[in-house]
C-alpha cells in the first residue's frame, strides 16, 4: 500500500504543475496534502475517479489547509484536534480505520525572528497529546509538513540556521518529544544519508544546488515498524517548493495486523 504526503503550496497552482500526472502515475492509496490554500470545492477532480476526498479549510481564505485523498473509505473523519485555540487554521485531518489512524498535519511555522515560537510550542505539545490519545486505541500514521529539521543532517547549513525558524532548539526538542513518545521517523528507519531534503527556498537557485531542509515526514507508531516497506523522498517531483514523501506499508494495517 502506497501513501504519499506533499505540501503543495497551493492546490490550484500545483494542479497546473504536474499533480494530476504524478498522481495518475503513482496511483497512491492515500495522498495527504498540506498548504492547500483553497476552497477544495472549486478544484476539479473528475480526472481521478475512485477516490474520496476529505478537507480541512482554514477560516482565513487562501491560507494553510489540509486534505486527504484516498481509495479507502474510513470509519470516521475528524478535522482539527478538538481544541478551539488550534483548530481555525485547517491544520489537521484524521481518518480512522479498523486497524489504524491516518493523520495529515501542517505544523505552524515559528516565523521570522521566532515571532510565533510560543504558539508553536503550545501546538507541538497539543499535537503530541492528540496523537498519543489516538494511539491508546490503535496505531497511528502521521504525515505532513512538520516545519522542523530535526538533526544537523536534515538541512544543508545547520550552523548558520541554529536559531532560525525550523531549526531552533525548541522546535527540534518538540520533534524529539514525538520520537520520545515512541513514534518513528520512518524515513530514517530506511535511509540515514545526508542531503536528503524535502523543501528548498525559491531563492538563490537552492533546489538546483540541493541547499534544502528535510521538514516533511512520515511518523509511525512502533507497532507498525514491521509493516513498513520503504520510505522515499521524491526529490525528482517538481511543482512546489516541497517534494512528496512516499511511504509503502503492508496493506493489512487498515484492518489490523
Amino acid at each position: 500500500m502506497k501513501l504519499i504526503t506533499w505540501n503543495v503550496n497551493g492546490l490550484r497552482s500545483v494542479m497546473g504543475k504536474g499533480l494530476p500526472a504524478f498522481v495518475l502515475a503513482e496511483q497512491p492509496d492515500f495522498l495527504l496534502l498540506q498548504e492547500t490554500k483553497v476552497d477544495p470545492n472549486t478544484v476539479e477532480w473528475d480526472w481521478l475517479p475512485g477516490y474520496q476526498r476529505y478537507w480541512n479549510r482554514a477560516a482565513k481564505p487562501g491560507y494553510s489547509g489540509t486534505g486527504i485523498v484516498t481509495r479507502h473509505e474510513p470509519l470516521a473523519v475528524s478535522c482539527g484536534m478538538g481544541l478551539a485555540e488550534h483548530d481555525n487554521e485547517g491544520r489537521v485531518v484524521t481518518l480512522e480505520y479498523p486497524g489504524c489512524y491516518v493523520v495529515c498535519v501542517y505544523t505552524p511555522n515559528a516565523q521570522a525572528e521566532l515571532a510565533r515560537l510560543p504558539y508553536r510550542m503550545a501546538w507541538d505539545a497539543a499535537f503530541l497529546a492528540y496523537v498519543q490519545g489516538l494511539e491508546q486505541s490503535k496505531p497511528v500514521l502521521v504525515a505532513g509538513d512538520l516545519n522542523v529539521a530535526h538533526r544537523e543532517i536534515d538541512l544543508a547549513h545547520p550552523k548558520a540556521n541554529r536559531f532560525n525558524p525550523g531549526f531552533s532548539e525548541e522546535e527540534r526538542a518538540g520533534f524529539s518529544n514525538l520520537l520520545g513518545a515512541g513514534f518513528q521517523d520512518a524515513f530514517r528507519e530506511f535511509d540515514d544519508r545526508p542531503a536528503q531534503y524535502s523543501w528548498w527556498s525559491y531563492r538563490a537557485n537552492a533546489r538546483a544546488n540541493n541547499v534544502g531542509w528535510r521538514i516533511d515526514y512520515w511518523c509511525t507508531s512502533p507497532k507498525l515498524r514491521d509493516a513498513l516497506t520503504s520510505c522515499v523522498i521524491r526529490q525528482d517531483v517538481l511543482g512546489s517548493d516541497h517534494c512528496p514523501v512516499t511511504l509503502e506499508v503492508d496493506a493489512r494495517i487498515l484492518s489490523g495486523i
